[in-house]
This record gives C-alpha cells, sequence and structure tokens, in this order.
C-alpha cells in the first residue's frame, strides 16, 4: 500500500495539481480572516512557518464561525459539530483551537439544567410558542406589546424590570412566557421557566439527596427567570422564607430580569403568602416576598376567555 506521503509526492508534481493547489493557496491567504490573522502576527511568523500551515488555514477558511454558515446546531456544517476554530500558533506553526459555538453553549446549559430541574420540563404547545399567534387578541394586546417591549430593550447585565402577568385560568399566561423564552433564545440569551408548585416539591425532596443548595444555585443564577403559577403551590414557612425569599433576594441585588404568571394580583399574592400549611397567619413575612417581586416584575392583568375549555 502506498503510503500517503508519497502519494502526496507523487501528486504534487502533477501540473493540474498544482494549478489547484496554487488556486487555493491563493485563496486561503487572501481571506480576511486569514489576512487579519497574519498580520496581526507578522513579527512571530516566517514564510516557512506560514506555508507549512497550509493545510491548517485552509481548513479554518472552509468552516463556520459564530455560526454564520449554519442553520442550526444539528444542521453544523464544521468538522466538529457545535465547535468553531480558532487560529493560534503553537509550536513554530499556525494551528487551529476548537471551542464551543453559541448554539452549543446554549444547548449544553438547557442539557444540564433539564437534568438537574425535573420542573423545567413544560407542555409542547409553551415550547413552541410565538408573538404571531397572540398579537391578534385585543384583549391581550397591552401584555404582549409589554412582553415584546422587554425583548426588544433588555441587553444582558442591564437593569431591567420583569413582568408580572396575572388573570384567570386558561387566558394564556403560560403561553407568553413561552413565546418570551423562544425569542430570548433568537438572541442567544438563556432563560429557564419553572412551575412554581412542582419546583417547591422537588427541592423539598432534594433535601434527602443533598441536591438542594445545587439547584437553588443554578436557579438563581440563570439570566431570565421565569416563575410560572406562582401561588398554586401550597404554601408553607420554608419554601416561602428559605427558598422563594433568598431567591428573589438574589436576583433584585444581581438586576437579573424575573418573570411571574398567577391567578392573583398582588393583594391576592400577598394574602395567599401569609398563610402557611399550618395556618399561620405572617403578613410581614409575605410583605417583604412582595415588595421584592414588585421590584423585580410590574404587574400586567391578561384578560380574555379561557382557551383550554
Amino acid at each position: 500500500m502506498e503510503r500517503i506521503n508519497d502519494t502526496l509526492k507523487r501528486l504534487a508534481g502533477r501540473e493540474d495539481f498544482q494549478k489547484r493547489y496554487e488556486m487555493q493557496r491563493r485563496e486561503t491567504l487572501n481571506h480576511p480572516d486569514v489576512k487579519a490573522f497574519l498580520k496581526s502576527h507578522e513579527d512571530e511568523l516566517t514564510e516557512k512557518m506560514i506555508e507549512i500551515s497550509m493545510v491548517k488555514l485552509y481548513e479554518y477558511t472552509n468552516q463556520s464561525k459564530q455560526c454564520n454558515k449554519c442553520p442550526s446546531l444539528e444542521g453544523c456544517v464544521n468538522f466538529m459539530k457545535g465547535y468553531h476554530p480558532k487560529l493560534v500558533i503553537q509550536r513554530g506553526s499556525i494551528d487551529l483551537h476548537y471551542d464551543k459555538c453559541p448554539r452549543k453553549v446554549l444547548h449544553d446549559e438547557k442539557r444540564k439544567n433539564e437534568k438537574l430541574i425535573q420542573s423545567l420540563y413544560v407542555p409542547k404547545d409553551i415550547l413552541e410558542a410565538s408573538f404571531d399567534s397572540v398579537y391578534e387578541d385585543d384583549e391581550r394586546i397591552d401584555a404582549v406589546q409589554k412582553a415584546a417591549s422587554f425583548i426588544m430593550n433588555y441587553k444582558p447585565g442591564s437593569r431591567q424590570r420583569g413582568l408580572y402577568f396575572y388573570g384567570k385560568f386558561g387566558v394564556g399566561k403560560s403561553y407568553l412566557l413561552g413565546a418570551i423564552a423562544n425569542e430570548l433564545a433568537k438572541k442567544e440569551i438563556p432563560s429557564m421557566i419553572v412551575y412554581v408548585p412542582e419546583l417547591f416539591r422537588e427541592l423539598k425532596s432534594s433535601i434527602a439527596d443533598s441536591s438542594l443548595n445545587e439547584k437553588i444555585e443554578t436557579i438563581k443564577k440563570v439570566p431570565v427567570l421565569m416563575f410560572d403559577d406562582i401561588g398554586a403551590e401550597t404554601m408553607s414557612s420554608w419554601t416561602r422564607d428559605e427558598v422563594l425569599g433568598p431567591l428573589l433576594q438574589f436576583r433584585m441585588l444581581e438586576s437579573l430580569p424575573t418573570f411571574f404568571t398567577s391567578n392573583f394580583d398582588f393583594q391576592g399574592l400577598e394574602h395567599h403568602l401569609s398563610y402557611s400549611q399550618r395556618g399561620e397567619e405572617e403578613k410581614m413575612k409575605a410583605r417583604r416576598i412582595m415588595e421584592r417581586i414588585n421590584y423585580l416584575a410590574e404587574p400586567v392583568i391578561v384578560a380574555g376567555k379561557n382557551r383550554r375549555i
């Protein structure tokens, strides 16, 4: 069997091969990113180093950077799906390092969060929610416009108030959260929707397997957090004071956008938070929670008919 080096030498002697090679060489060296890299490292590079690295440079030019050639993560055109190349100088030659692309980072973060918090799973219609299907509904136009305004104006790291959607059963409050999450995903901004009753049940059971702190850390630091159906849970002093309170306090101090849906308006939710499972009335503690929610989110009523019927 002919060795590859011998094959390359034999091919290199052919005129048509040399012409194709020279054409590819010129195209590679004239690639804007390659030219910029060579220019910025001209003091470190020699003609010989560039020549022996031509295969790496050619490999770099034919791949997607920052997902600019890929329709999706599944449709990634790169040699390593979900990773984009970066030119570096290493051991006297030009080499490639591969880093996760933004879509791969979001995908891995989502998979990690879903594995850690089972209550992240939401109905399929929520996952596929879109603003296109709610704009024609006059009864929800105010809520939709405020949601759209948040998406257009939000910049990671900036202080921006979330929204507290409240209204009757089945009017589309959770659907709006899904639509917001999908629009944020298009801008590569991670978000998390948690169904509050299931979340609190899960956190309580996590005390036994010592995963409580890890789960709380994951929830409280997510860039955009959405509490779905707060007020539907069975309230206890522990979930209110040891879980919900610290979560909201952290997000308030860090100016992290937080959204809520509820069947209660602010007054109704405060009343709900005032009573524990044992019937104890603790109005001051409930008021502290409501102050944090009011700081984090603007109340917006969502009206309309029950679409679940």
